[in-house]
């Protein structure tokens, strides 16, 4: 192709122009065309760069012989994207348990601009997210619990946790249980979170701003108690609409035949052993629950079990003086709970009994044969506040789960 003088001088003066404006302290990047007769030049302030150059071919074609980008945009260098994901998964599992302590979490690991969501609160700066924090600790007294924290896409980090606080303003003292997943985005630019957005076990409607999420929260604010005496030891894992996975600590319960779930065959003979109808006579402090206890589907064989207080052990405990009487260590495990109040009636019970399965199954968890009533006040009363629980793994007469290790439980999802 041949170059005419006219082109040479075209070509020379945009050049300089380029660059002269490019000497100039500003840091605007742009694409600049020039035009002359049928040939044109595109040029870029980034580095004086010829962009696009348009000439006739030998045949009078208009073709492009510079090889360019359409956006000046493009001729910026590009921030590099490695993220070591890995290390902020470690970095998570050691900062989030210090959310609501004196330490606090590592703000320099969060950019000045954060998204935090949650269903009924937002805030798009570190500081918003912080004072959102200092709130609920000033407020609530909360108790953070990280189950576990694992990446969940190339920037994308997912926790579980559980959160437990106590609303001290109101005499009661409520306590509001949360539990759910939080997804942590990272900037691929900078490295540090760019997001936390918190989705709720107990509700289906996540995003801000949540009218379910709202009246998940006065709903747990209502006057709500049982008997402050000694009771198993439980975290809980996650809490939904219908039922809370819970994990237990093993303890001790003295127990005898019954006659059926909501009877109190039997109650006599294990409270007498409480009471010091036992070798040493020893009187053993009233605890709570009262369970009682189906090992089979067709609900056949029962047993009513006293909890001992959780400080007793097994070897450290008198024989009971009623010979049907025994005491039997639990192991603990994981449990699937579901609350009622009211007259426990066999009809009552078992339709509960039917309910919290039911749930299960269509939360992909295969529940196995046998369960457990749990009161909270004599059984002979008509009027109490009781529980049903169900077991997934290691309460064998309870209703066992299988399934994924998410919690330290298997939780097998149903094809």
């Amino acid at each position: 192709m041949r170059s005419s003088p006219p082109l040479l001088c075209f070509l020379v003066f945009a050049l300089w122009l380029v660059v002269a404006n490019g000497s100039e302290p500003t840091p605007k990047v742009g694409i600049y065309e020039l035009k002359t007769g049928d040939f044109s030049a595109k040029f870029t302030t980034w580095g004086a760069r010829i962009v696009s150059l348009v000439v006739p071919d030998k045949n009078g074609k208009l073709e492009d012989i510079v090889l360019g980008y359409d956006s000046a945009m493009d001729y910026l260098p590009k921030k590099s994207t490695t993220v070591d994901v890995e290390r902020l998964v470690g970095f998570l599992y050691e900062d989030l348990p210090h959310l609501f302590d004196d330490q606090g979490i590592d703000r320099t690991a969060y950019d000045e601009r954060v998204k935090f969501r949650d269903p009924i609160t937002k805030h798009d700066s570190i500081s918003g997210y912080l004072f959102n924090i200092a709130l609920l600790k000033k407020i609530f007294r909360p108790d953070f619990q990280l189950h576990w924290v694992k990446q969940t896409g190339p920037f994308d980090i997912t926790t579980r946790w559980t959160m437990v606080m106590t609303f001290a303003l109101l005499p009661w003292k409520p306590e509001l249980v949360f539990t759910g997943t939080s997804i942590m985005g990272i900037n691929p630019e900078t490295g540090k979170f760019c997001s936390h957005v918190d989705f709720w076990d107990s509700i289906t409607i996540n995003n801000y701003f949540s009218s379910e999420g709202l009246m998940d929260v006065i709903k747990q604010l209502r006057i709500y108690k049982t008997p402050n005496l000694d009771s198993p030891k439980y975290q809980i894992l996650k809490r939904t609409a219908n039922y809370e996975v819970r994990k237990y600590s093993p303890f001790v319960v003295v127990e005898t035949d019954g006659d059926k779930l909501s009877g109190s065959a039997g109650f006599n003979a294990v409270t007498g052993y409480i009471f010091g109808k036992n070798s040493t006579k020893e009187k053993i402090p009233m605890t709570t629950p009262v369970f009682t206890q189906a090992v089979d589907s067709e609900m056949s064989k029962i047993s009513i079990q006293v909890v001992l207080p959780s400080e007793k052990e097994m070897t450290s405990l008198p024989a009971p003086d009623e010979e049907k009487a025994k005491l039997r260590k639990v192991e603990g495990g994981i449990a699937a709970v579901s609350k009622f109040s009211g007259k426990p009636t066999e009809d009552v019970v078992r339709e509960k009994e039917k309910s919290l399965r039911s749930s299960l199954i269509k939360d992909g968890l295969r529940p196995e044969t046998g369960c457990l009533l749990a009161r909270y006040n004599d059984p002979g009363r008509t009027k109490s506040f009781m529980m049903y629980a169900a077991n997934f793994r290691s309460f064998r007469p309870w209703i066992k789960l299988e399934g994924s290790g998410t919690w330290g439980w298997k939780e097998k999802r149903t094809e």
